[in-house]
């Protein structure tokens, strides 16, 4: 049994709900976000919550009932609070810009690198070595997040490059003389 998928998903008020067959569309503040449910899950709306129900015992209905709750559950939050993924830059001449909606990041290459935000995600530059990665949609977020860090990770010698806030980089021991 899944301890997750057993839980109610809460609906807070001034989000809209539309169950169509397996597709669920979820409307708030944010924007609105959609998704469709594997065939082994049943949903339906009890008053102010979202319940998910296994349709049979067998291994993947098991497995997709935890993940399909958790799912809703993140598009309920994306749509009413949003999620926010924040970026550092560690190194001498690593910087970020806006240019219009896109970002210019110097990362120490010939070029600068410029990044355009995909459909609801938003950045955003409080500091020169700061990145602010917000929108709806977690696993929109996270992977413009993943692909900016993608473009120079941090290395183990100097600790230089992108990194996630509060990333501890594990630190090697240079050459001894």
């Amino acid at each position: 049994m899944s301890r997750i998928g057993k839980k109610a998903v809460a609906v807070p008020s001034g989000v809209n709900i539309t169950l169509d067959g397996q597709t669920v569309t979820v409307k708030g503040p944010k924007g609105q976000l959609s998704w469709t449910i594997a065939e082994e899950i049943t949903i339906s709306q009890e008053g102010s919550d979202l319940l998910l129900v296994a349709r049979d015992d067998s291994k993947r209905a098991k497995s997709m009932w935890g993940l399909s709750r958790t799912l809703v559950a993140n598009m309920v939050q994306g749509v009413t609070t949003g999620f926010e993924e924040t970026l550092e830059l560690v190194g001498v001449g690593y910087r970020a810009a806006m240019k219009g909606d896109a970002l210019s990041i110097q990362l120490g290459f010939s070029h600068d690198v410029n990044v355009e935000p995909p459909a609801g995600v938003t950045f955003a530059v409080p500091k020169q070595t700061e990145i602010k990665i917000a929108g709806a949609d977690k696993q929109a977020v996270g992977e413009i997040a993943a692909k900016i860090r993608r473009i120079r990770p941090p290395e183990p010698y100097k600790g230089k490059g992108v990194r996630y806030a509060g990333e501890k980089v594990r630190r090697k021991e240079g050459k001894k003389k």
